[in-house]
């Protein structure tokens, strides 16, 4: 018996989200573990870095399973990826040591978030973006990312895992890119995030640079935590794309 460390991609628009909820609901984690039963898995349940929302993306979300298996990592990813739905996918497997946990040893997650600005759908693009019909102020969202880096209650972004848990988070990179003209790619990083929290800071910069929030309503929600206005940007746009573990004792300990 080993456990494997597993990077799963994949499409969230046909899932309810990442966490099971019994057997007839659609979710990443019940097809993964139907595949793996037919592998000879016999677990509970699989572990994981996080829970992604319904419509949320991943590539490069992380689970970890113990299973006996005889074969190469690289013979496990391809048995997978045979029984997987073309919505999911293996992007990598390796042996890590027994106690790895994927969301307990995680030192930190990073999402990013896609805007388009377009007066018309396009549906090759918009199951993946935020599509907007007016131009953004470029120079505020800057200044509303950079404000967002540091350690501090970020309560005002989300709620946490479990009633009555901390709210502090550290946050360790915020910026905005634009890989095309009409296009915006956001990239968060931090320590851990809130239910919603990516979404809602997306939400609440947006504003701002809609000037649809003033600046300092904005500053005075992070730092004073003064109520923001309600809302979350839309799941679609958002996807996890990497969580680090920085401890060399969950790297890998060689293929089987």
């Amino acid at each position: 018996m080993e456990r494997y460390q597993i990077i799963l991609a994949y499409d969230g628009t046909e899932f309810l989200g990442y966490q099971r909820q019994g057997m007839k609901n659609r979710t990443v984690q019940l097809v993964v573990e139907d595949a793996l039963r037919t592998l000879g898995w016999g677990g509970e349940s699989i572990l994981s870095a996080g829970r992604t929302d319904t419509g949320v993306h991943a590539s490069g979300q992380v689970i970890a399973v113990d299973l006996a298996w005889r074969h190469s990592a690289q013979a496990l990813a391809q048995a997978l990826n045979a029984r997987l739905p073309q919505d999911v996918a293996v992007r990598d497997v390796k042996a890590v040591s027994a106690d790895f946990h994927p969301r307990f040893h995680a030192h930190r997650r990073t999402y990013q978030y896609q805007i388009v600005i377009d007066q018309f759908p396009h549906p090759l693009r918009d199951r993946y973006v935020w599509r907007l019909d007016s131009e953004l102020d470029e120079s505020l969202l800057h200044q509303a990312a950079k404000h967002l880096i540091g350690t501090y209650d970020c309560a005002a972004f989300g709620s946490p895992p479990k009633k009555g848990s901390s709210t502090m988070r550290t946050i360790y990179c915020a910026e905005w890119k634009r890989p095309l003209e009409n296009a915006y790619k956001f990239t968060i990083t931090a320590n851990a995030f809130l239910y919603h929290m990516v979404r809602r800071v997306v939400f609440l910069q947006v504003n701002v640079a809609r000037q649809r929030l003033g600046w300092e309503n904005f500053q005075q929600g992070i730092d004073l935590r003064v109520a923001l206005p309600g809302g979350l940007a839309p799941a679609k746009g958002l996807c996890l794309v990497n969580v680090d573990y920085e401890s060399a004792r969950y790297e890998s300990i060689g293929s089987q």
